[in-house]
């Protein structure tokens, strides 16, 4: 069965009366002219079709507790949203535990991660009453346990360790391989627990956590982080007498940036991991786990889209033709940082035939600032509008004000309704932490 993750488009997708393109009921043109560009453009309808699929495909295991990724993309709309789907949230930063705080996400279900946590963000994941939290390293178990005691709390925690388990992605977005900056190494697993047990009273370990990877297209290797984790969880209630009863498999199940793309479907690592841990359960001989699940750009990477207005161009002869909009790098990294690949497609006519290839490139300042190498696209005018698909994961969160440039404004979209989720930056915004020294300051 097709998931949504499988997709190039969001769900609500459709050329209109208009001939525009339309998600979510609304026009794009008429949401660039209203809004401005570059414009973020999430579809409520997807977002929660995505995470309604997440639940249903683990609907035959009795515990789960499934955590929307916070970094692929965070508002307090979409915290609205999955706390509304039933999710709670992986955070690593305190900016994330007080977003999904003061919009009212359930604390109780989230997680705070990260390999170098601040003594002040653990104080204020154990004061909200963030349900778990992962321990990365041996100089987090002391802040972890200070923290706890200064509030007279005993805290649950993942020991987050590398399974020794490489996925075929990009090096920089492997995490689960033994050379990783993340987690514990196997072979530290004891002096951790012989820590804890002998200096840390304040620490309860309740499971393992890890993370493979992102862009996953495979299915094993979720089979076999099931095993290494549950054998591992085996061999401390046998060595120990602790008894871990939770096991985080993170996230990183991939999406379709372009035709070529072909990630499995939600159902399918499902049926992976559920498969694994009924059997690997029954071979290692505990009790089966709750599992906890990270999805995060494949909850809202399809359901985002990003809108630009095309520009100047340049033929080089006998060269490319670079085609600018009015955004790049500072609000899409990705192709800069990864040489990730887009679609796109023109919103204002997107049924003219292809008649060129194209370069698109950014407005900032770097000759890397290249969104998409040789596109075969209609013949661009400036004013077109352009639609990225599969822009909604680190887009606005991996986005910067490089050149001074503002950043761009996110709207929701649902049943023909649009909705300002940020406010689009000014001048004023951009300059407000500045400060003149006063020895600076003209008479």
């Amino acid at each position: 069965m097709q998931t949504s993750n499988q997709s190039l488009k969001p769900t609500t997708t459709k050329i209109n009366e208009n001939k525009h393109l339309e998600i979510g009921g609304c026009d794009l043109v008429e949401l660039a002219a209203k809004y401005g560009t570059p414009l973020y453009v999430y579809d409520e309808q997807t977002i929660r079709t995505v995470a309604q699929e997440y639940k249903k495909a683990f609907s035959s295991y009795p515990k789960v507790n499934m955590l929307y990724a916070s970094k692929a993309f965070m508002t307090k709309a979409i915290v609205r949203i999955l706390d509304e789907e039933g999710f709670g949230f992986d955070m690593v930063s305190g900016g994330e535990i007080y977003t999904a705080h003061t919009a009212g996400a359930d604390m109780k279900k989230c997680l705070f991660n990260g390999n170098n946590k601040s003594s002040d963000e653990i104080k204020m994941a154990i004061n909200y009453g963030v349900g778990l939290i992962s321990a990365d390293n041996f100089f987090e178990l002391k802040l972890l346990d200070n923290a706890s005691k200064a509030a007279g709390k005993v805290t649950d925690i993942l020991l987050r360790v590398t399974p020794g388990i490489e996925c075929h992605t990009h090096e920089y977005i492997q995490t689960g391989h033994l050379d990783s900056k993340f987690g514990f190494d196997l072979t530290q697993v004891d002096e951790v627990i012989e820590q804890i047990q002998n200096k840390y009273n304040n620490l309860n370990i309740v499971g393992l956590h890890a993370h493979i990877g992102s862009q996953i297209f495979e299915t094993s290797i979720y089979y076999d982080e099931v095993e290494v984790l549950i054998k591992e969880m085996a061999r401390i209630k046998q060595k120990y007498n602790i008894n871990p009863t939770h096991i985080n498999l993170g996230g990183g199940l991939g999406i379709k940036y372009t035709k070529e793309d072909c990630p499995p479907s939600i159902y399918e690592i499902a049926d992976k991991i559920i498969s694994s841990i009924n059997i690997n359960s029954e071979k290692y001989n505990i009790e089966k786990p709750e599992i906890h699940i990270e999805p995060g750009r494949s909850i809202i990477g399809t359901s985002g889209v990003t809108l630009y207005t095309v520009g100047s161009s340049k033929q080089v002869p006998q060269g490319k033709k670079y085609v600018a909009v009015d955004g790049g790098m500072a609000d899409n990294p990705r192709p800069s940082l990864y040489q990730a690949v887009y679609t796109a497609e023109l919103a204002n006519r997107p049924e003219d035939k292809n008649e060129e290839k194209v370069t698109i490139a950014g407005r900032f300042c770097e000759s890397g600032d290249i969104l998409i190498q040789g596109i075969n696209l209609p013949k661009l005018k400036e004013g077109d509008i352009l639609c990225f698909y599969d822009t909604g994961a680190y887009g606005y969160s991996m986005s910067s004000n490089y050149n001074r440039v503002l950043k761009p404004a996110a709207v929701l979209v649902n049943n023909s309704q649009s909705d300002i989720i940020i406010n689009r930056e000014n001048y004023e915004h951009l300059v407000s932490l500045d400060v003149i020294p006063s020895r600076l300051i003209k008479n």
